[in-house]
């Protein structure tokens, strides 16, 4: 088996590896690997091919932690709308009780809602912006609902 053949095995495998866990570094690391294939393609000698994989593979993965540590933070689950899509969500509140909480049609159900913090306590159009276990945190709409379909 040539060198080049172990290069590319080893990059086909991180990239399995990748696709397996979720883990996007690994993707870089493969890019270092696919290098070093690429390397041993060219006739250097193993030493050249290891410096090659290692310093492409480093640097990509150097600067894919750069770009995340740039890049705005992720919101936490309760409030994130690519993980629950009731997350921005226009409901009609009737009435609030003397403890901010009311209960809303959403979604063909009776769900219990909790008014966010700081926000007035009035019957109208308010948004979904968490969703905390089964409860519906509310602030006031900016827009009315859409109508039905």
């Amino acid at each position: 088996m040539s060198d080049a053949t172990l290069w590319w095995l080893l990059a086909g495998g991180a990239v399995a590896l990748e696709l397996a866990t979720g883990t996007f570094y690994l993707l870089m690391v493969a890019v270092g690997l696919a290098v070093g294939a690429l390397a041993a393609h060219a006739g250097l000698g193993l030493a050249g091919q290891i410096g090659a994989a290692a310093v492409v593979g480093g640097v990509a993965t150097g600067l894919w932690s750069y770009r995340r540590a740039r890049g705005p933070a992720a919101l936490p689950a309760a409030s994130n709308p690519d993980v629950n899509l009731d997350i921005g969500a226009q409901i009609h509140v009737v009435a609030w009780g003397g403890d901010r909480t009311a209960r809303v049609n959403h979604r063909g159900s009776q769900w219990p809602a909790r008014l966010a913090p700081g926000a007035p306590a009035m019957p109208g159009n308010y948004t979904v912006t968490a969703v905390e276990g089964n409860v519906l945190v509310l602030t006031p709409a900016a827009t009315p609902p859409a109508a039905p379909c």
